[in-house]
């Protein structure tokens, strides 16, 4: 095995180091998507009460049914009693109404409708038990492995569960799985009927502090405290986070708007292998060419903290020389970068071309050469 120390090149801007995030919430998970990294992690993986921040895994399951056609949004939908006088927050349904999903997707989203969820639950389901329980495993399928849904709202519920963690996931999913209907998540304003007119607003505090927020939900029972599922993009690079367990609106806005800044400002995402980019050569055994040049499927990206740009360590390892034939594209090693503070960020090394197997003269030429090596070798010339 060959392990070669690379430089780094293209690394600038020197400042302070970054520093661990305190929290005052209960649980809180902070991941930068570009990269693929955690950068905070506090009882993530504790479940706990979501309030209505697994409103989302009803959403998500609502973007499903479009996608496969068992919905459209222009289709509307029955209001039942039970729907009708939910408490809590509400988009204001009443049994007359006949909203479009459209409408209800919205009425979830912008006003937290509890209403809203359970129209939406019984219109694909029958009753929001049975969606409920179809929440719960279709959540499991998405690798929620601390969420177990008892209804549609995240009305106090016991047994009703997810952790931060979960909840940072499921929005990454609703995100890269449904851009078609993510924008909705950055309205700030939604009337349904105008019959409560100061009832139209979104509870997110993020979306309107020029930060690059355009998402997620809100979440408030006495039991679970003030939470927020948030994301944010700046400069082509989103950052989801998840807080909750907090004692007030203030604490939450505060705190979501502390989070976004810190991810951003203490942390820089630097290309240390453009894609395309021969990161080194590799000598070739019996080939028809003596190297072949390893690259990478789509560069590497990797989060370093400010300040430790001169701690960050890169290294290429494989086995060598490597056999002929070799295929473009196929695996021949890896590249290690190691981060300080982080996990090491791992990418296959990848042929960047063909290599075929020598001729016969060209394998007894070989063969010559590595016999001449090993007697070289022996008498310690």
């Amino acid at each position: 095995m060959r392990v070669f120390l690379l430089r780094l090149l293209a690394i600038l801007c020197l400042a302070a180091p970054a520093r661990a995030f305190e929290t005052t919430a209960t649980s809180a998970w902070v991941y930068d998507v570009n990269t693929s990294t955690v950068l905070m992690s506090k009882n993530a993986q504790t479940p706990l009460p979501p309030a209505s921040m697994s409103k989302l895994m009803t959403l998500y399951m609502v973007f499903e049914a479009l996608e496969n056609g068992r919905l459209k949004l222009t289709d509307t939908l029955p209001v039942s009693t039970k729907a009708w006088q939910m408490g809590g927050s509400k988009m204001f349904v009443e049994p007359r109404d006949t909203p479009t999903v459209d409408q209800l997707i919205k009425g979830v989203i912008v006003l937290s409708g509890n209403d809203a969820c359970v129209v939406l639950a019984e219109g694909l389901a029958g009753t929001e038990e049975a969606f409920a329980r179809q929440m719960t495993e279709r959540g499991k399928t998405l690798g929620l492995k601390h969420s177990v849904f008892k209804n549609s709202t995240g009305w106090p519920a016991d047994g009703h569960v997810m952790s931060a963690e979960d909840l940072g996931m499921l929005a990454m999913h609703l995100i890269q799985d449904f851009p078609q209907y993510y924008g909705d998540f950055a309205l700030t304003e939604f009337r349904y009927m105008d019959r409560v007119p100061s009832n139209r607003f979104n509870r997110n505090p993020i979306l309107t502090l020029g930060i690059g927020a355009d998402g997620l939900k809100t979440g408030h029972t006495q039991e679970a405290g003030y939470g927020l599922v948030g994301s944010a993009v700046q400069d082509g690079r989103r950052v989801i986070f998840v807080v909750s367990g907090l004692q007030s609106e203030n604490a939450r806005a505060e705190e979501s708007e502390r989070i976004v800044n810190w991810a951003f400002r203490q942390f820089s995402m630097e290309t240390l292998v453009p894609a395309g980019e021969t990161v080194l050569e590799a000598p070739v055994w019996l080939g028809t060419k003596a190297r072949v040049g390893l690259t990478t499927q789509n560069g590497v990206n990797v989060l370093i903290p400010a300040g430790s740009q001169d701690q960050v360590r890169v290294e290429a390892v494989y086995d060598g020389p490597i056999p002929a034939p070799i295929a473009k594209g196929d695996q021949i090693g890896r590249l290690v970068v190691t981060v300080p503070g982080a996990q090491d960020a791992i990418t296959p090394l990848l042929a960047a071309e063909d290599v075929a197997e020598a001729g016969f003269a060209g394998r007894m030429k070989g063969a010559v050469m590595r016999l001449g090596h090993k007697a070289i070798a022996a008498t310690g010339l």
